[in-house]
């Protein structure tokens, strides 16, 4: 005779409850309960500190008073701080861009089969690896107009020698190139996961209509490793838009201010001038600028259907 199914079966109550009659809700809860403390203690309480600092006018080191908007209605019309916006959006331009189109020449050169490739991959990355204060310190020396490696390799094929970081004119674009040298090869990762993650059958298709390899990487690659490439630019716009380290170890924001970054300022606001009040209204003013940049990322990567 088979065994009565009401009788093995537990109680209802205790089927809904976990161990020590704790409901799965309150088993949920107290899992949850220390992340939420910790995003509380690391993320929205400092936020919403900063956020009431930039309201009131605060020198470290003396009395703070309440003055509503006053650091925001300074920043619109702090000259400085508004140059600092145009440069800051261009230094990230070019820190993507330049990146993007090197990594993905990388990622189809390392795709391909050739002896040795494993190593040269792992020579590839080493870049990605360093500490950036480091980098920046050998590239103050290949930078040097006199004693400087670059400018010795530029003489030998006639091109006269360049001031690098210490011009206001290619301070940027010198700055760029040390980004591009250190997180080329993330880029290149990326690119080369998704490479090898595609299809053969197009190619094959192709190879029999004709297809040159322009045509197969233009019409077949590029548009299969694009949700890859938007990934790696999501990364790069973070980046490089609070890149601080190698621009404040190389220039300081110099010369005079034409390399000065939003973090730059900001930091000299909060930690050479002490003026915490109006350094909080420009880390509410750059949060602003990040998520109207991840509004913009998101609205293109939606209206161009690239995960589809």
């Amino acid at each position: 005779m088979l065994p009565s199914v009401g009788k093995s079966r537990a109680p209802i109550g205790a089927a809904a409850s976990g161990r020590g009659g704790y409901s799965r809700r309150q088993i949920y809860i107290r899992f949850l309960l220390p992340a939420l403390i910790a995003i509380l203690a690391v993320i929205i309480f400092p936020w919403l500190f900063t956020s009431w600092m930039s309201l009131n006018d605060w020198q470290m080191g003396m009395s703070r008073s309440f003055t509503g908007l006053t650091n925001y209605q300074k920043l619109a019309t702090d000259a400085r701080f508004l140059e600092t916006i145009p440069r800051t959006l261009f230094f990230t331009i070019l820190s993507v861009v330049a990146p993007l189109v090197f990594g993905v020449f990388a990622a189809e050169v390392f795709h391909q089969r050739f002896p040795l490739r494993g190593l040269l991959r792992g020579v590839y990355i080493l870049p990605m690896m360093t500490t950036p204060v480091a980098i920046a310190l050998i590239f103050i020396m290949m930078y040097h107009p006199q004693l400087g490696v670059l400018n010795y390799l530029l003489s030998l094929i006639g091109i006269p020698a360049q001031l690098w970081i210490y011009d206001k004119n290619t301070v940027i674009p010198a700055l760029v190139l040390v980004e591009t040298w250190q997180w080329t090869p993330l880029v290149m990762l990326i690119v080369l996961g998704g490479l090898a993650a595609l299809p053969t059958e197009p190619y094959e298709s192709a190879l029999i209509d004709g297809a040159s390899r322009w045509d197969m990487f233009r019409f077949i690659t590029l548009p299969l490793v694009m949700p890859f490439l938007m990934v790696a630019v999501i990364i790069r716009t973070i980046d490089a838009l609070k890149s601080f380290d190698i621009i404040f170890v190389m220039t300081q924001g110099g010369p005079g201010t034409a390399s000065e970054t939003i973090n730059i300022y900001l930091y000299l606001q909060a930690f050479a001038f002490f003026n915490v009040g109006h350094a909080s209204a420009v880390v509410v003013v750059f949060f602003a600028i990040i998520v109207a940049l991840a509004i913009i990322l998101l609205a293109a990567r939606e209206r161009l259907r690239w995960t589809r």
